[in-house]
């Protein structure tokens, strides 16, 4: 899909007919690193779309870095494909773009899943320590830093993470790993995020959407009690938290979240 020059990478996965369910992907991922059996169990009842924002992956451009100036391009992805109208799964920072593209397009979105994700600074909201960021923003993450970064340290969330890790890493020719450019300017977004710089805290009341927000009981990268404030401020939310589990959960019970998601979207 292109438009002015930029091509936006994606897939469609699922059913023909439905609203489509469009996934907004974390600090550096790409469509290939969704966990396949989040993706195939929703598409097995749901239009899906998985894509690459500007400067992403196989997508042109350059990447924004501003949450907004991502939520922009996702809106406008959305629209070149077509659809007055679609579901959002936003995964972390996946999670800010799509609580702004709610916000700003409140129009286009229909109903909206934030899994492991928060709404920005303001009060009462707790972001990663400095010893999480040093992991996240090393210039190669492997396996070391997925069972650091996304799962709990309990021998049951570790053999899932190795599930997960095969699963992802299984694919064949998988699309080249986001560039320093875009770290840096996702770090920007980020860090003006965090900070309350555009973010969606003061504006949650804004939204009146149906909203599944799902998280690990202990998410490390972007706090837990963050998700419990985000239920607590948008009207029309429903809150899942999930056992032993931390920024990762929706991989380490990939058909728990799954029927979750589908439910919901019902």
């Amino acid at each position: 899909m292109e438009d002015n020059g930029l091509r936006y990478a994606y897939r469609t996965l699922g059913p023909s007919t439905g609203t489509p369910l469009v996934f907004c992907h974390r600090f550096r991922g790409t469509m290939d690193d969704w966990d396949p059996a989040v993706i195939d169990a929703i598409a097995a009842e749901r239009p899906v779309i998985l894509f690459d924002n500007a400067g992403i992956g196989l997508s042109t451009g350059e990447t924004p870095d501003s949450v907004k100036g991502m939520a922009d391009k996702a809106a406008e992805f959305i629209r070149l494909l077509g659809f007055t109208q679609v579901d959002l799964l936003g995964f972390s920072l996946g999670g800010y773009v799509a609580q702004t593209v709610t916000l700003n397009y409140p129009d286009l979105v229909r109903r909206l899943v934030l899994a492991g994700t928060g709404p920005g600074g303001g009060e009462g909201i707790v972001v990663a320590g400095p010893e999480i960021r040093q992991v996240s923003w090393r210039p190669i993450l492997g396996l070391e830093e997925y069972l650091f970064l996304l799962f709990s340290p309990s021998e049951e969330s570790r053999a899932a993470a190795h599930r997960c890790w095969e699963r992802v890493n299984s694919r064949p020719d998988r699309e080249p790993a986001v560039s320093e450019a875009t770290i840096k300017a996702q770090v920007t977004a980020l860090i003006a995020w965090s900070q309350g710089n555009g973010s969606a805290f003061p504006r949650l009341g804004e939204i009146k959407q149906p909203v599944l927000v799902a998280n690990g009981n202990n998410d490390v990268m972007v706090p837990t009690i963050n998700s419990y404030i985000m239920a607590q401020k948008i009207k029309n939310a429903t809150l899942i938290v999930y056992p032993d589990s931390g920024h990762g959960f929706l991989f380490q019970y990939p058909e728990t979240f799954s029927r979750h998601v589908l439910e919901f979207l019902k």
